[in-house]
């Protein structure tokens, strides 16, 4: 899979941009500031429909724009296709494959894959639980894109069950706001019992993956280890010695109901749905210990390389080789978490690369350099491709 051009409109700090690319290895070069990192998050918003530095659309618009606009032609076992995303103010976000208008921006999912790898990767170990939630999900997506159907009507039952506890619970609770709940219940479970199987197969499937890599980068250090923390499911789905089986979201869905149940009582107390996925944990482990507290700084940035490697190698085996993205990483990484990353990205298809000076980029990733500079006023800086750079080869 590669991407063979890519069109951005009003995206960050891109008035117009149209680069045509091509497989194998593509640095841009550039001080910080000048735009790079834009690129690449507008390569990764494509494949998941999200930033990997904001949480909100509204930033990615450029400022005096009423919408921004990110295209790409994908490549992916010589089949060709184009793919658009507009992202508006105020309004919904439309699509288009192959020029014709997609009912929901989600029918692009699965068209262009992307692992990519940045410093804001550091908070997969040390950030909050919300952040390794979002990596398990958004690769379970990546593997199965119907789940993105799911993952929203999933948020929006969670919604609509949290406002009707937090009023049940004010107020003398009538026969009628109790079977509303049991409706909910309903819903709630239907949509976790599939995402809850999704994410017990995907740690399953990573952990292999995410432990040959952590070994690779670091085999002097404690072996890496994930598991999948819930309070409310059984040990033996939890057991990471168990492979999931085809008929657990059956079960799943009933062990949530009865949960459910169980803890409605403190549900009405408190105001607040306290069993479901969105309360679950990706476990990261060094031996004995967490990793989130317990890990050193480089002990942390190798498991946070290992997750994306991983990651990327559990794409691959599946046949589709999604496009690996390295925003500025390189210059972070000590030389032998470069050596391990420069070998991955060596037998890739396509990456892409961001780096300030050619020097970051490994000698033996042979580029081809594409450099970014800024031109205009200070508040109102236009990105742009400038003349070719010198080879970083």
């Amino acid at each position: 899979m590669y991407i063979r051009n890519l069109s951005l409109r009003d995206f960050r700090s891109w008035e117009h941009a149209e680069l045509e690319l091509s497989p194998g290895r593509t640095v841009f070069l550039g001080s910080n500031g000048n735009g790079k990192t834009n690129l690449l998050e507008a390569i990764g918003y494509l494949a998941t429909l999200g930033s990997h530095r904001v949480a909100a659309d509204a930033p990615l618009i450029r400022l005096g724009a009423e919408r921004a606009r990110i295209g790409a032609s994908v490549v992916n076992t010589g089949r060709e296709l184009r793919i658009d995303i507009e992202i508006n103010q105020g309004t919904a976000n439309r699509a288009q494959i192959n020029r014709s208008p997609a009912r929901r921006p989600r029918e692009i999912l699965g068209i262009l894959q992307t692992v990519l790898f940045a410093p804001e990767d550091l908070a997969l170990v040390r950030g909050d639980p919300g952040e390794r939630r979002r990596f398990m999900d958004e690769l379970c997506t990546a593997r199965l894109p119907r789940l993105a159907a799911v993952r929203a009507d999933y948020d929006r039952v969670l919604r609509q069950r949290s406002a009707l506890l937090k009023s049940a619970g004010r107020q003398a609770r009538s026969k009628s706001d109790l079977s509303t709940l049991d409706v909910w219940d309903g819903h709630l479970a239907t949509h976790a019992s599939v995402l809850l199987a999704q994410r017990l197969r995907l740690v399953y499937d990573l952990y292999p993956f995410l432990a040959q890599a952590y070994r690779s980068i670091a085999p002097e250090s404690r072996p890496a280890a994930i598991g999948y923390r819930s309070g409310y499911l059984p040990p033996e789905f939890l057991d990471p010695a168990r492979e999931p089986q085809p008929d657990d979201a059956e079960a799943l869905e009933a062990i949530v109901l009865r949960e459910l149940a169980a803890a409605r009582t403190k549900e009405l107390e408190r105001g607040v749905c306290l069993v479901g996925p969105h309360r679950d944990e990706l476990d990261l482990m060094l031996g004995d210990a967490p990793a989130k507290g317990f890990a050193s700084h480089g002990e942390s940035w190798s498991f946070a390389l290992a997750l994306r490697l991983g990651a990327f190698e559990l794409l691959r085996s599946t046949g589709a080789e999604p496009v690996l993205l390295l925003d500025d990483v390189f210059a972070e990484l000590d030389r032998r978490r470069r050596t391990a990353l420069a070998e991955v990205a060596a037998g890739a298809e396509q990456v892409l690369i961001t780096a300030a000076v050619p020097e970051d980029v490994p000698a033996e990733l042979v580029a081809t350099p594409l450099r970014v500079e800024t031109i205009g006023e200070a508040d109102r800086r236009i990105s742009r491709i400038a003349e070719p750079a010198a080879d970083t080869a």
